[in-house]
């Protein structure tokens, strides 16, 4: 919707940043009697949600019924969370800061950290917006507090992060929801191979025009200046970004990490975003300068908080989680302006291939090629973390030393990706998934099967975004994310 109708969704924007501006009292109206009925809630479900403090074995032994408690008690949040965000629009982070600050300053029984919360976050959201109203001048008035407090709230969580009890490095449980048993990978492989490669053709040869669907044919060659080097992109795009989410959730052993989650995409976002809004004219390679500085930036930052921690991948997907956190509301606040600009960063946002040219396509594709070869000699290591850190330190693998080469490795594979194809494709999610799925197991295998099916589902993506509304287009990486989602989805019913 934004990327056909972004002039006339710019209040949508506003709102959904989550903007306080009120003409009346009509919000307030609204909220309070929701505000009142939830209080009356939480506070009949104050002592049963305390046994979920306990284990699961514990509070079934005083009689409680998990499910249903739980399925309350997330009830209770969605509903205080669809009535705000319906006034307001979204407002980040007071509800992970709140109840972590009454936490650290004493609170432990769950009553005392309710009200105290509460409070807290009325003081934390009220504070904001008043200052922003007494400093912000004139820009107050298109700059919303909802990405402000996303914007303070994420380095709080980076300070949060090395204070964090996590359970540590542990063996995976099971192979997972996709294990099966299937046909021999070389036969997978080689059937993969042929799809991209029917794939390639497709989308090189076939298209509409203006009289319809057409073959291409020597009197239209000229329309492959156009099309050669989008393919190209998409295909080492999805190469990038589907080895790099392999590489992460081998490493994390969780199979909901991907690069986006990891924060590296989200701090090439940021910069590229700023890039565009404050450098005059500002070339291609400026940019691509400009989003590669931004990209090893949050590797650094990843680097520093996580150091003395081993790189434990719990602590790492955490800070990518705030780094995509700020991501948001930086993107919030350059957009929620009404710059013409901004219509450039969300077609660039939902991953479009529509600005590569040939010299573009060779580079990235070169640049895809060879990292791909860095990644064979880490297949052992990548074989062997998932099993632990007590296995892994046994068969003797340096763990700070592994898990600090596969992470410049994600970052720059990531990094490169996103400055072709922007930082919302779900390709490093899916592909690692879809190819565990048809039986690609061992490391190697792993990472050839993710990598010829990142590529498929790219160039695919990249062809049935540009003919699915002809003559408009619908970018690559939006596809990708609306396949990678509904699939997904279906994943998880199966957990």
């Amino acid at each position: 919707l934004l990327l056909f109708n972004h002039e006339a969704l710019s209040g949508l924007l506003i709102w959904g940043a989550g903007s306080l501006a009120q003409n009346g009292w009509d919000g307030v109206a609204t909220l309070w009697p929701r505000l009142a009925i939830s209080c009356v809630a939480a506070w009949f479900l104050l002592r049963p949600l305390a046994v979920l403090e306990l284990d699961d074995a514990s509070a079934k032994s005083l009689g409680v019924s998990l499910t249903y408690l739980r399925f309350a008690g997330m009830g209770l949040a969605v509903f205080i969370t669809g009535s705000i965000v319906s006034v307001v629009g979204i407002i980040g982070f007071i509800g992970l800061a709140a109840p972590n600050i009454v936490r650290m300053a004493g609170a432990r029984r769950l009553r005392s950290r309710l009200i105290w919360s509460t409070l807290l976050g009325a003081v934390l959201l009220a504070t904001t917006d008043l200052l922003l109203q007494q400093f912000g001048g004139m820009v107050a008035a298109f700059i919303p507090t909802g990405a402000i407090t996303g914007a303070l709230g994420a380095p709080l969580l980076m300070w949060l992060i090395p204070r964090l009890k996590l359970q540590g490095d542990q063996p995976p449980k099971g192979a997972g929801v996709f294990a099966h048993r299937h046909p021999a990978p070389s036969r997978l492989a080689a059937g993969l191979l042929l799809a991209l490669l029917g794939a390639t053709l497709l989308g090189l040869l076939v298209g509409q025009g203006v009289d319809g669907w057409y073959w291409l044919s020597p009197d239209n060659w000229n329309v492959m200046q156009w099309r050669l080097p989008r393919v190209m992109a998409a295909a080492a795009s999805g190469l990038m970004l589907a080895i790099a989410g392999t590489i992460l959730q081998r490493l994390s052993a969780n199979p909901m990490a991907s690069p986006e989650v990891l924060g590296i995409s989200g701090g090439c976002a940021i910069a590229l975003i700023l890039g565009i809004f404050l450098l005059p004219a500002p070339t291609n390679f400026t940019l691509i300068g400009v989003g590669t500085l931004g990209a090893f930036a949050t590797l650094l930052v990843l680097v520093g908080i996580n150091r003395k921690s081993g790189y434990l991948p719990e602590r790492l997907l955490l800070t990518g989680v705030a780094v995509s956190a700020l991501f948001d509301a930086v993107r919030s606040v350059m957009l929620a302006g009404g710059d013409p600009r901004g219509q450039q960063v969300i077609a660039w946002l939902a991953g479009s291939t529509y600005y590569v040219d040939i010299t573009n396509a060779v580079v990235v594709g070169g640049i895809a090629a060879v990292l791909a070869l860095v990644t064979l000699p880490f297949t052992r290591w990548l074989d062997i973390l998932p099993l632990g850190a007590a296995t892994a330190k046994a068969l003797g693998v340096t763990l700070n030393r592994a898990r600090l080469a596969l992470l410049l490795l994600v970052a720059l594979l990531t990094a490169c990706a996103t400055l072709v194809v922007g930082p919302l494709s779900f390709i490093g999610l899916l592909a690692p998934h879809m190819a565990r799925l048809v039986g690609f197991s061992r490391a190697g295998q792993h990472l050839l099967g993710a990598a010829l099916i990142g590529m498929l589902l790219m160039v695919l993506a990249d062809w049935v975004g540009r003919q699915i509304i002809f003559p408009y287009e619908i970018p690559a990486g939006l596809v990708a994310s609306l396949i990678g989602g509904a699939y997904f989805m279906w994943g998880l019913r199966r957990l």
